[in-house]
């Protein structure tokens, strides 16, 4: 046989029973739950990267970070620094307003852009919530990914994969 292939099928068999990498908040971004009325909601997975994810995105998150300081349009000197602030925030806005009990839905904070995830009851419902988290302070965008109802293909990367 061909030493070529044997190393190669080596190779491939020893990549294919490698463990998977492990993904980790390294960047400890805000993810929280905001509500859980909905039963059967797919769970959107946390915020997590691979070690090699990780080194690509230091340098992006520093550059954006930074920008929005020197432009003018932050107070902090990283944009990074208030999602800490916003999500809970976010999560309280939602909780508060009566039109958003029946939902469930999930809040991730990066950037000073929130991004919305789960399911709501109605098109509008979904319009309403991203207009009311638009206008939580300090929140600079929305990005909607919220769902009508449980069934359908998320937008999404969903917990456990």
């Amino acid at each position: 046989m061909n030493p070529r292939i044997v190393l190669l099928s080596a190779f491939l068999l020893f990549a294919a029973a490698a463990p998977a990498q492990q993904r980790r908040n390294a960047f400890d971004d805000p993810f929280l739950q905001a509500t859980s009325a909905i039963p059967g909601c797919p769970a959107p997975r946390p915020p997590g990267f691979t070690e090699e994810e990780v080194r690509k995105e230091e340098h992006v998150r520093a550059q954006h970070g930074t920008s929005c300081y020197y432009s003018g349009r932050c107070r902090l000197p990283n944009s990074y620094l208030y999602n800490k602030e916003i999500v809970p925030r976010v999560r309280q806005s939602i909780q508060r307003d009566g039109r958003f009990a029946n939902t469930s839905v999930w809040v991730l904070g990066e950037r000073r852009i929130v991004t919305l995830m789960g399911c709501v009851k109605t098109p509008e419902q979904a319009a309403e919530m991203e207009r009311t988290v638009l206008l939580v302070d300090d929140v600079m965008g929305v990005v909607n990914f919220l769902m009508v109802g449980t069934q359908g293909q998320p937008r999404y990367p969903l917990a456990g994969r």
